[in-house]
Order: C-alpha cells, then structure tokens, then sequence
C-alpha cells in the first residue's frame, strides 16, 4: 500500500522534516517505491509536483526535504502501485477545481471493482482507482450541494458518508484539501500529531535527524501532522480509528466524524 503524510498549520511552515522521514520510506526504509507526489497550499494559491521516481532516490524529492517551503496545508503521498502502471498521470495527489477552488486528493489502499463508480461528467486522467474515487466523490458533492459550498458541518456530515460507501469497497484512507480545510479519513492507519507551545525536539524514525521545533516556531504556532504511520519515535501521535473523519484548520481539530464502524 502507499502512505500519505498532511500538515495544516495557522502559519505558513515547512514539511521538510516529516518530508525527509516520508521520502526515505519511498524505496529505502519501505517499499513505496513506485512515485511521489506533494500538493502545498498557501493562502488561496496551491502548487503541485510529482514525481513518478522513487521519492528515495529522486533529486526532487531531496530538494522538497531541504527546502523551506513555507504553507498552511500540505498533502503528499508515495506509492506503491496496485492499480495503474507507474507514470505521471497515476502519480498523487489528484486535483480538481469545485467550488471556484482547486481541491486536492491523495488515498491509500485498494478498492474493488472501481468501475462500479458510476461517473456523468468528471472523468480520471490515469488509470488508479484513486482517482476515480476522487472523481466520483467530486460528483457526489456537486449532486448534492450544487455550485454552492455548504457550511463545514454539512459538508463534513456528507464526506463522511460517501467515505464510508467507499470504504465498502476496500481500503480507503484519505486526505481532501480545498486550502482551508484538511479532510482526513480512515479505514486502517492514520496518525496525527498537533504541535504547540512548549515545542519539544523530535527524532524521525526513518532517519538520524532531530529537530528542536522550539528554535524554528514561535509560542502562537500550532501546526498538526497526518501520516499513515507516525514519522518520530519520541512523541505521541493519535491513532484514528476504522470510519474515523477528522477535519483539521489552521492547525486546530475543529470537525470530527467519531468512528461508525463499531455500529455497522
């Protein structure tokens, strides 16, 4: 399976090191070897790069974990191919304009039959049955709520939802962004992290690299880490739960959909 990795902070700030405990998992440390991808939002404004090389090995994924990039939401990914060949156009994350906003997408796991995935007018440009997903789910929303977004508590209710329906399928893990809001939902591993004064160091587990986030934030910043599985040893992260919905802004949890699995 491929791994996902989200940051939403109330200041503009960088990925690079839970990027650099990410990439080496892409083909050194793990086996998601087969492309990368990251979307990064900063105000209203997102720029993507992706990558079909494995991020351990690609000279642009190094220059991503050395860079100070600074942004309010980040969605990256790295796969490991199950469906679709490996290229460009099979690479996360995926995006879409909804809403006069360009939404972006990323998911790990495997969904039976995606072609079941009935689709009227969005159509994916690769062949994973991610972006089909992403497709349908884009359809979904429009059905219901039109050209207007709703508030965040009906939209999150519905997401949560159709998530679920996907989740039938198989394995849906799953990070949303409009660059306001960070969707995350669960249907085997997902982790996150919130991180606010005091600032503690950190140690990745991937690599020999600490951190003392204390010497690069301020006591007003608050940034939460999402990843499939936690990037540090010496630090606790939140374990989400099967049909888990958490929504997350400018760094804060200010939407949760509890886990509905244990009533199915």
């Amino acid at each position: 399976m491929c791994e996902l990795l989200g940051m939403s902070a109330n200041v503009p700030t960088d990925i690079c090191f839970s990027f650099s405990g990410l990439r080496a998992r892409g083909g050194r440390t793990g086996p998601h070897k087969d492309g990368w991808g990251m979307a990064m939002y900063r105000d209203s404004s997102v720029w993507s790069i992706h990558d079909p090389r494995p991020s351990a090995d690609s000279d642009m994924a190094d220059v991503m974990s050395k860079t100070s990039l600074k942004c309010h939401i980040v969605i990256s990914h790295i796969r490991q191919a199950n469906v679709g060949n490996v290229c460009l156009p099979n690479t996360h994350p995926f995006s879409r304009l909804l809403w006069d906003t360009t939404w972006s997408y990323a998911h790990n796991g495997q969904l039976d039959t995606p072609q079941s995935l009935t689709l009227l007018t969005h159509y994916p440009l690769g062949t994973t049955d991610s972006e089909r997903a992403f497709c349908w789910l884009i359809e979904q929303l429009l059905a219901k709520f039109g050209d207007q977004m709703p508030e965040l508590e009906e939209l999150t209710a519905f997401l949560g939802e159709q998530c679920d329906r996907l989740r039938e399928k198989g394995v849906f893990n799953m990070m949303l962004s409009n660059g306001q809001y960070l969707f995350c939902y669960c249907t085997t591993k997902l982790h996150w992290i919130t991180r606010r004064a005091p600032f503690k160091p950190a140690t990745l587990s991937d690599e020999d690299v600490t951190i003392d986030f204390k010497e690069v934030t301020t006591d007003k910043d608050v940034v939460t880490v999402i990843a499939t599985q936690p990037l540090t040893h010496d630090e606790t992260w939140q374990q989400m739960q099967v049909g888990e919905m958490c929504v997350f802004d400018a760094g804060e949890l200010v939407a949760r959909i509890e886990s509905r699995a244990t009533a199915e």
